[in-house]
């Protein structure tokens, strides 16, 4: 491990949804998870483990109800709707398997989206968002609308957009999920040069064992509970 500072820490972690009294349905139950900083960790489990849950959790998407989350030492229940939001906007960055591109805007004006929340002036933007777009590779298709790019390159914009606010963490959700095999190498190759070279945490969600094994810790989460954890790369 390069660097034994923790950047996640999630003790008894318990996540119920309520689906009409006295019903309840509880998804994770008690995940205990520390994420090291610079670290890049999978979280590996099939559809309906939880992981997507455990996600939204660590992205501060979701609350627990029950258990601890500290974030860089901050114990996010304790901290205000605002607050978080601030963290979601500057500290995690989001990649998701469906892209989440705003559809009628250019590549460079979806990038650019998560800086104009942060307050971010109008020239620091667009040349930040620039420099992004050229370190995955999109540097020809800035102008080009999300309907006229493949499914590679809307995740590579993706990655862009996260990468806008220069986040300490990036959370992506199957990223290669609907990409063909060669164009999910390529986005991998980013997220590998984004941690060694950006130093960037990354926690990778996928059902893939075959992508896990590329990170450098991976994490099995089965019916909500964490059943494994072994070395990855």
């Amino acid at each position: 491990m390069r660097n034994r500072e923790k950047t996640i820490e999630l003790t008894g972690i318990v996540k119920r949804f309520y689906i009409g009294k006295p019903h309840e349905l509880e998804i994770l139950h008690g995940i205990d998870l520390t994420v090291y900083k610079g670290e890049f960790v999978s979280i590996v489990g099939a559809s309906g483990s939880g992981k997507s849950t455990l996600m939204n959790i660590i992205g501060v998407l979701d609350r627990p109800t029950e258990g601890e989350y500290r974030l860089d030492g901050l114990d996010i229940s304790a901290l205000k709707d605002q607050e978080l939001s601030r963290i979601r906007n500057q500290k995690i960055g989001f990649v998701f398997q469906t892209y989440n591109l705003i559809s009628r805007t250019s590549a460079l004006k979806n990038v650019e989206l998560p800086m104009m929340y942060a307050g971010i002036g109008r020239k620091e933007r667009a040349q930040r968002a620039r420099h992004y777009l050229e370190m995955v590779g999109m540097e020809e298709r800035m102008s080009h609308k999300p309907d006229e790019l493949s499914g590679g390159q809307k995740q590579r914009v993706s990655i862009a957009r996260a990468m806008a606010n220069d986040p300490s963490i990036i959370l992506a959700d199957e990223p290669t999920g609907a990409l063909d095999s060669k164009t999910g190498r390529r986005i991998m190759d980013i997220f590998h040069r984004l941690n060694r070279e950006e130093g960037k945490t990354i926690v990778l969600i996928t059902h893939s064992n075959e992508l896990a094994a590329e990170t450098d810790r991976i994490i099995t989460i089965r019916d909500g509970e964490i059943t494994g954890e072994r070395r990855g790369a």
